[in-house]
């Protein structure tokens, strides 16, 4: 029910039959702002996971390989999440993704040499 009215708010919004504050304006912005975040999160979760169980590490440091990779091929980390979750599908992994996931796979186990 609070779905099918936000719709048809953001409808008669959109087609001018309501007068909208400033409030609600940044409202909206901001509610579409969290759903794009959040729809980000879960796939870098399940990217986290799939290195957590590759590679024997900790969250933490899952999630530090992903956004070393991100930082390297230049790509947001979401980017690099759902490249490596698309490879659960049959998808290939880019090249330049994959040079960069080996070098902080390399430098993730020297480190736990040490």
């Amino acid at each position: 029910m609070i779905q099918e009215e936000r719709w048809d708010l953001k409808a008669e919004i959109s087609w001018g039959n309501v007068p909208v504050s400033q409030d609600v304006v940044a409202l909206l912005a901001e509610n579409d702002q969290l759903r794009r975040a959040m729809s980000g999160r879960v796939v870098i979760d399940q990217a986290c996971g799939m290195v957590m169980a590759l590679t024997p590490c900790r969250r933490g440091a899952a999630r530090n390989l992903l956004v070393d990779v991100s930082r390297q091929c230049d790509l947001k980390l979401r980017e690099v999440a759902a490249a490596l979750v698309a490879t659960s599908e049959g998808k290939p992994l880019p090249g330049q993704i994959q040079r960069a996931l080996r070098r902080a796979l390399r430098r993730l186990h020297a480190a736990d040499l040490r």
